[in-house]
């Protein structure tokens, strides 16, 4: 039998992966998780139809959310993540003898529970001692917080559904206040190679601009997500990741890493005039 998970990334494009079986299919309160075996990518989860992460590249998101921000300061020890059910993010954050507390702020129960059971490749440190969750709504848990981390990294779901309100000008504002004076924000940010997608960056950026002195943009090239061509946001009250990378200390932190690096690091934030004229337009509005 020839089975295929199809995505429709736009009403024009569709992406689909042949699957061997599958193995879990939840409709929890919020979501309908499924999780996939295929030959091509590995195991793959959905949430609502839409690819989450896979087992042969979710190392390029994971890396670069993670090790940009941590590259660029060394003195990073209150860490928030918000959404990475998976455990991907936390997993790389880990491998930091230096942080001392990380608290995952997750929605949904069940996206953690099937990753336990079915990713341990990404949730292999969730019960790192210095790692507490909380299943609740990201947006209600930062309200609550000031000058409380030294990072805070959202990786969300698209800004549709539950994690709607990780995009809003409200949220941003929360996070830059949860922040130390020398806080980073780093949020995964769409793409501009769809139309909708390119929409909801824009809107990301001009409301994030609005809060942080230092609003830049990075990339990384992720086959399985819309288009391939993904992109990160970092925010920061004091620094530059372009100017302040402490390439030295953490090449001496000797992490072994299969797509980041520091000279990737210095690059990921030459990005292409599309997104360039893209981000001049957000910050017009």
């Amino acid at each position: 039998m020839d089975i295929w998970y199809t995505e429709n990334q736009t009403e024009h494009v569709r992406f689909s992966i042949r699957i061997d079986k599958q193995l879990a299919s939840v409709q929890s309160d919020f979501q309908r998780i499924d999780v996939f075996e295929s030959q091509e990518f590995g195991r793959f989860m959905t949430l609502d139809g839409l690819l989450m992460l896979t087992e042969k590249d979710e190392y390029i998101y994971h890396e670069m959310i993670t090790h940009i921000p941590m590259a660029t300061n060394p003195d990073i020890r209150r860490i928030l993540v918000i959404g990475a059910g998976d455990g991907g993010t936390v997993r790389e954050l880990c491998r930091y003898p230096s942080v001392e507390h990380i608290d995952m702020v997750e929605i949904d129960e069940k996206v953690v529970e099937l990753s336990r059971k079915y990713m341990p490749f990404t949730a292999c440190s969730l019960d790192d001692p210095r790692v507490h969750i909380y299943y609740q709504d990201g947006l209600r848990f930062v309200r609550q917080m000031e000058n409380a981390y030294d990072l805070i990294l959202v990786d969300s779901t698209d800004p549709f559904g539950v994690g709607e309100g990780l995009f809003t000008r409200e949220f941003y504002g929360n996070c830059y206040k949860a922040l130390t004076a020398e806080g980073i924000l780093v949020n995964q940010h769409e793409s501009t190679f769809y139309d909708q997608y390119a929409k909801a960056m824009k809107r990301a950026h001009s409301r994030i601009k609005k809060f942080f002195p230092i609003a830049l943009v990075y990339q990384a090239h992720i086959p399985t997500y819309p288009s391939g061509h993904w992109l990160f946001g970092f925010s920061s009250k004091k620094y530059d990741p372009r100017r302040d990378l402490q390439a030295d200390w953490w090449n001496s932190l000797g992490l072994k890493t299969r797509y980041y690096n520091t000279i990737l690091h210095q690059g990921c934030f030459a990005i292409p005039n599309n997104v360039r004229d893209a981000l001049r337009e957000a910050e017009t509005r």
